[in-house]
């Protein structure tokens, strides 16, 4: 099954946030028991160009074709960051993605979407983008995963921390209303345009 490619955050990240959203998905149930390759195939976010050169020079990569380079430690699986720099709409700028090596496509795949996301003229986000953005922004503490107080068939989903009338509480990601949406988005992000899922 082939995960699709998606943008996991809006905006730059600083080396804090990369090792982060490096493992977004650390508290998942059951970890290290199954291939949760699916889980990171596709992700990407942009970096700064230090982080960049930061991760070029901790280990040798697997190897370097032109603008990516490929780490030598694979995360899970098939699955390992590669690093990209493109020039978009005259910019030099970077990215981090997770590829699926096995998938002798999946690093070129995953350049032209980054590229066809990031040359879109006006900003806009999906919903799914929002929903990512969310996960990706939340701290630990306020994210997790449904467990015994959710009915079976949404036992395992990812959840976050909303706040309401009656107190706080967990609630699944995926359910979040519109309203909900634009309260835990930065400011910056909350009228953005919605656009149609690709």
């Amino acid at each position: 099954m082939t995960s699709p490619i998606r943008k996991i955050y809006f905006g730059v990240t600083d080396r804090h946030q990369m090792f982060r959203l490096f493992d977004r998905h650390a508290q998942r149930p059951n970890r290290w028991q199954s291939d949760d390759s699916a889980l990171y195939a596709g992700e990407w976010f942009e970096i700064a160009r230090a982080e960049h050169d930061y991760m070029l020079e901790i280990l040798p990569p697997l190897w370097m074709r032109g603008e990516m380079f490929a780490m030598r430690e694979f995360l899970t699986g098939s699955i390992t960051s590669v690093f990209y720099t493109l020039r978009i709409n005259e910019v030099t700028r970077f990215f981090h993605a997770y590829c699926d090596l096995s998938d002798p496509r999946s690093c070129h795949d995953m350049r032209d979407a980054i590229v066809e996301r990031e040359r879109r003229p006006v900003k806009q986000m999906t919903r799914a983008e929002r929903i990512e953005h969310i996960w990706s922004a939340t701290h630990d503490r306020y994210r997790g995963y449904a467990g015994v107080d959710f009915s079976p068939e949404h036992r395992g989903k990812r959840t976050v921390m909303v706040y309401g009338t009656s107190g706080s509480s967990f609630q699944l990601l995926d359910h979040l209303t519109e309203t909900q949406i634009a309260e835990k988005l930065p400011v910056h992000l909350r009228h953005l345009p919605l656009a149609e899922a690709a």
